[in-house]
């Protein structure tokens, strides 16, 4: 006699437990300009673009020691650029606004990565950082919190002459050495102060470019010594006229 086993639940179909799925990575928002080669990229970008300004406004300032008149007629073609084809000021008043943006999308892209990096090292340093890591550090910071107050001044003197003896209705040229005679000593060392400000950040601004662009890797030394070289120029250039009229120039 054979016997029949009932199988029952032995002879169901087991059911393999699910494959688990690979931890999904969360997805980086904000695309190009949210990374930080983005930023970077923005800051070379916008830097260039004020290099030039400083650079095309240095050799305009220079003009005052070809005269008056000289200085007065770079001012006012720049106000004129473009006429008859467009109204009087609107060339002048577009690169003025591609400036500020240019300003503005520098220092967002300075403070994104600052915080940035701050995430990425939460936990402080034990070993202290070296002598000139902290001196770049605060020149950078610090440099352009005085360059931001700087440029307020400087609108207010020699553009809309708010505070400059002469006001707003004189000219370019004498509001120009109104604003740095002998007795304003303390105005032409606000400017010393705020330019050698603008040379240290600008130095270090062309390095970080370069090396953003790839080009330090192997001419280190030439591209510091370029940049330092750079700077020097522009900051003397533009030292020049206020110190010139102190002593006595335009008189």
């Amino acid at each position: 006699m054979t016997a029949t086993i009932e199988r029952g639940s032995a002879t169901a179909p087991v059911t393999s437990p699910a494959k688990a799925s690979p931890p999904s990575t969360p997805k980086k928002t904000g695309g190009f300009l949210g990374s930080s080669n983005g930023k970077k990229v923005v800051m070379a970008v916008t830097g260039a673009i004020m290099v030039g300004f400083l650079a095309l406004h240095m050799l305009g300032n220079l003009k005052i020691f070809l005269g008056n008149d000289s200085f007065n007629e770079y001012a006012h073609a720049l106000r004129t650029l473009g006429e008859p084809l467009v109204p009087y000021r609107t060339v002048l008043t577009v690169l003025e606004a591609i400036l500020l943006i240019s300003v503005v999308l520098h220092m967002w892209a300075a403070i994104s990565l600052a915080r940035r990096a701050g995430r990425a090292r939460p936990v402080k340093y034990v070993a202290k950082k070296s002598q000139a890591q902290g001196y770049t550090t605060h020149i950078m910071r610090w440099g352009g919190v005085t360059i931001a107050l700087y440029l307020v001044w400087h609108l207010l003197d020699l553009t809309f002459g708010v505070v400059n003896p002469k006001g707003f209705d004189s000219s370019p040229a004498d509001r120009m050495i109104a604003g740095f005679q002998p007795e304003r000593w303390w105005v032409t060392l606000i400017y010393v102060i705020a330019l050698v400000m603008v040379g240290l950040h600008l130095r270090h601004g062309l390095w970080s470019g370069f090396q953003t662009l790839g080009w330090a890797k192997d001419r280190q030394r030439t591209l510091k010594l370029a940049a330092g070289a750079v700077s020097a120029v522009i900051v003397l250039g533009f030292l020049a006229p206020p110190i010139a009229i102190m002593i006595g120039f335009g008189k």
